[in-house]
């Protein structure tokens, strides 16, 4: 019998440890070791994409907070564009022109980090959530990264 995870979530933080936590679940679901993309079976889902919310947040992004990648479907993102429609989330989107997944995504953190710093922005720490998409499933042919940050 064949079956595949709807989401994990380890408990981490932005240190070089965490960081290391972080690749190295990413590594297990990318792989199948974790079947969240693949089933048990190493079968892969169709019409699933990987998304991290970050919640439970200890302080800010300096504290531990839990990070969870969720299996989800094109629904999650109709409802979440709504909620930035609505106020709820300030929408980031960075992209690499080399597809390198990793630039991109420092890039839209970087930028959330130094408005948040600024002013700019007043996070709640609630729940954020980020979609990573390599330039293999792209149609532009650049790496993308889409944050979703919870504000007040």
């Amino acid at each position: 019998m064949a079956y595949k995870l709807k989401e994990v979530t380890i408990r981490t933080n932005n240190s070089e440890e965490g960081m290391k936590g972080i690749g190295e679940l990413w590594e297990a679901i990318v792989s199948g070791e974790l079947p969240l993309l693949f089933d048990s079976q190493h079968e892969f889902q169709q019409g699933v994409s990987p998304v991290s919310r970050y919640s439970s947040y200890s302080s800010d992004e300096s504290g531990d907070y839990d990070l969870t990648v969720m299996a989800v479907t094109a629904d999650f993102f109709e409802k979440i564009e709504v909620a930035v429609s609505k106020g709820l989330y300030k929408k980031y989107d960075e992209e690499d022109e080399n597809g390198d997944i990793g630039a991109c995504t420092r890039r839209a953190w970087e930028k959330v980090w130094q408005q948040q710093k600024a002013g700019d922005i007043n996070r709640s720490f609630t729940e954020d959530y980020e979609s990573t998409v390599p330039v293999e499933y792209t149609k532009d042919g650049k790496a993308h990264c889409y944050l979703y940050i919870a504000i007040q």
